[in-house]
């Protein structure tokens, strides 16, 4: 999927995005460093050392460098954030649900992890 593919899907279908194709349209226009980062505030913090929950790293990094609105990130999540929404009191996938109840105020990075690709 081209990256501007993404975005049309993003402003027309983005209940049909899938999380592998968000992340191989970024792997194909950026080069990834693990970073560390953190979401969320306070005791509602997750922190995600460098190396962990790269997919989560990458797809924040990357709407963070599109200017994507909080809706539009979560989006990106695809099938997971959808989980999301069926189960809402469950306590899997912590940085989609922390994202959700802090938006990008709450999104920390340590360091740049993409570059874009030349």
């Amino acid at each position: 999927m081209t990256l501007n593919t993404l975005l049309t899907q993003l402003a027309t279908a983005p209940e049909q995005i899938r999380f592998a194709d968000v992340l191989a349209t970024i792997a194909a226009n950026y080069t990834y460093t693990p970073q560390t980062f953190t979401n969320g505030s306070g005791d509602d913090t997750v922190t995600n050392p460098a190396g962990t929950n790269e997919g989560s790293c990458k797809l924040f990094a990357f709407a963070h460098l599109q200017g994507l609105s909080a809706t539009q990130t979560l989006a990106c999540f695809g099938e997971h954030y959808r989980d999301v929404l069926a189960t809402p009191t469950d306590t899997n996938h912590a940085n989609i649900r922390t994202f959700m109840r802090h938006g990008w105020a709450g999104i920390h990075f340590n360091g740049n992890a993409l570059q874009a690709n030349p």
